[in-house]
């Protein structure tokens, strides 16, 4: 099993900078989910890693051995496609049996390798039908076994999942994460879709605008986001600007407009500072009375969402704020109301220099 690292890797096409001193190290039998909006450098760094481009600086290396330049037929890698591609001609046997056919292994160990990964991805009967034949998430499935059967240990996925139906991509997720576990693979998978990379990989990395902004267990990632964009980005949360009024017994004070207060941890934080606080819809509640950790607000609506129903409160502070409440709770939505902040789980980030809207912009 492999141990992938890019070093210092930057990459520019003429003017534009698409990739800006990237540092990264993929573990061993780790599957890795590369997570970013559109044109953040994702699927440009896959690229040099498999061999596909070169860094216009920087270092690509497996197990130690530096293969910067290499091609990426001499990878020893599998590289499943966002687009789907199957000779159409062939049907799912000769499609999943192709690496080893041209490499011209022995016929039984061809039959062999053939049998192995179609039923590693549950195609062995399908075996028989050519793509056309085929629904979205079946052919994906013929892609990812062709892939599997050239033996690599490394696998390569670019939003292998981004062409399929809703269902289809719930299902077949799962299907990658059990196949690469079951074979002890290495995978590095690329996607914009947060809710993916997070049920998916070991671990994640944000990238924004060429960068990688920070890496870590989707556990983590979610509930102790580092950044500002991670807390954006993966999730959702509510942004409220202030200031730190007072400290008092490990608990600071943020201040917000028309001098509403919340507490918050202190860890780091001195009186002046100005600060964002963000709390996830989950994480708020609305309150019998206006005794505890709340701000006053007015409902300016409701939506359904299935087992949930989410308020929009604009609070008195003039921040607007959504709220996650189970569907069965009741509530008069023509009325002011106490929204309650949970100071074990609200975040708390110095203010960016370059305004929030601005940190927390995708492109």
């Amino acid at each position: 099993m492999p141990r992938v690292e890019a070093v210092g890797i930057r990459k520019r096409f003429g003017r534009v900078t698409a990739l800006e001193a990237c540092d990264l190290a993929v573990e061993d039998g780790e599957y890795l989910a590369i997570l970013g909006p559109s044109g953040c450098g994702k699927t440009t760094l896959i690229k040099i890693l498999s061999g596909l481009w070169e860094p216009t600086a920087g270092r690509v290396r497996v197990d130690g051995r530096d293969v910067t330049g290499v091609p990426v037929e001499e990878r020893d890698l599998g590289y499943v496609f966002q687009n789907i591609v199957l000779f159409p001609h062939m049907d799912v046997w000769r499609n999943a049996t192709y690496g080893p056919w041209v490499r011209a292994r022995p016929p039984p160990e061809i039959q062999r390798v053939g049998r192995e990964v179609l039923e590693l991805v549950e195609m062995l009967d399908e075996r028989g039908m050519f793509p056309s034949e085929l629904s979205g998430g079946a052919q994906q499935k013929a892609g990812l076994a062709r892939a599997l059967a050239n033996k690599a240990k490394l696998l390569i996925l670019d939003e292998p999942l981004s062409a399929l139906d809703t269902r289809v991509r719930l299902d077949l997720r799962y299907a990658l994460r059990r196949v690469v576990k079951d074979l002890g693979l290495t995978a590095i998978h690329v996607t914009h879709d947060q809710e993916e990379a997070m049920s998916v990989a070991d671990r994640v990395v944000v990238m924004r605008k060429g960068r990688i902004v920070e890496a870590d267990a989707p556990e983590a990632l979610y509930e102790r986001p580092k950044d500002l964009f991670t807390a954006n980005f993966v999730g959702e949360n509510n942004f409220l600007e202030g200031s730190v009024a007072r400290i008092v017994g490990g608990w600071a004070f943020v201040e917000f407009r028309n001098g509403h207060q919340l507490r918050v941890r202190a860890e780091r934080l001195l009186v002046g500072d100005p600060v964002v606080v963000a709390a996830r819809p989950e994480s708020l509640a609305v309150a019998r009375d206006g005794f505890g950790n709340v701000i006053p607000g007015r409902i300016q609506g409701a939506r359904f969402l299935g087992s949930t129903k989410r308020l929009i409160v604009r609070l008195f502070t003039d921040d607007v704020v959504s709220i996650d409440l189970p569907s069965s709770q009741s509530l008069n939505t023509d009325r002011d109301v106490m929204v309650s902040f949970n100071e074990t789980s609200v975040l708390v980030y110095p203010r960016p220099y370059m305004g929030l809207q601005e940190a927390l912009r995708l492109e």
